[in-house]
């Protein structure tokens, strides 16, 4: 299904947004097409509004400051400056500001360094128009979504030995059940309502394990999980990386 025979199916998904009520999207990607058909797209979706595009990294460095995005829909190859390193500098100044990587490539050496860099979301640009909504909505709420095949190289990766150190400070027992919980794709709301604790406790906790474990998203809490046996994928859902 291309993004223009899915506009009325992705249309009406539902409402949820930040101020205003509307999820504030700033697409970035050098090829105008791409950004416009994007715009068009979510011009029928309520509940998301297009804040503004960007052609380059540059260029979204700025947009973000100036047009405060509540998700970044990123290409990863652009001129002046790549994906990965305007997820590197978003990040550095606003830990939380949400990424959603929408490119056309799934070679390792990409996908496993946005993630690396903090994207909480990783699509192909394949990806169908619901499937761009969904993990629109999923990312803005700090969940993470990837395509089935990004999934595929994650749980790969995940099957290699661990060359990652013990944390020089062992996580708390509550602790342990927050990244548990993360990595079943839960969002703070979510966690707060089954551990019953306030969702500012769990912004805390979820910011002592990324401290603790030395980690810069979400994503790669749920990945450390897994990989360390924390969580398994049998807990995980299945149509996104919650579950990577």
């Amino acid at each position: 299904m291309t993004w223009k025979e899915g506009v009325a199916g992705a249309a009406g998904t539902g409402q949820e947004g930040g101020a205003g009520g509307s999820i504030g999207v700033l697409v970035v990607d050098d090829h105008v097409v791409v950004r416009r058909g994007i715009r068009a797209l979510l011009a029928t979706v309520d509940g998301v509004q297009v804040l503004g595009e960007a052609q380059d990294g540059q260029e979204a460095l700025e947009k973000v400051d100036t047009l405060r995005p509540d998700v970044i829909l990123l290409d990863l190859l652009m001129p002046r400056m790549d994906g990965i390193e305007v997820t590197r500098r978003v990040l550095a100044k606003d830990p939380e500001k949400r990424i959603l990587v929408l490119t056309s490539f799934a070679a390792d050496d990409k996908v496993f360094p946005a993630i690396k860099a903090g994207a909480l979301g990783y699509l192909l640009k394949d990806t169908g128009p619901e499937a761009l909504v969904r993990a629109i909505r999923q990312v803005y709420r700090g969940e993470s979504s990837l395509s089935p095949a990004i999934a595929r190289k994650v749980l790969q990766e995940l099957s290699r030995p661990s060359d990652r150190p013990p944390t020089e400070e062992p996580l708390t027992e509550r602790e342990v059940e927050v990244l548990q919980v993360v990595a079943r794709g839960m969002s703070n709301q979510e966690i707060a309502e089954q551990l019953m604790i306030s969702e500012a406790t769990v912004r805390t906790h979820v910011s002592n394990i990324l401290g603790k474990l030395h980690l810069a998203s979400r994503t790669q809490a749920a990945l450390y999980a897994l990989r360390e046996g924390i969580a398994s994928l049998d807990d995980a859902p299945s149509d996104d990386v919650g579950a990577a």
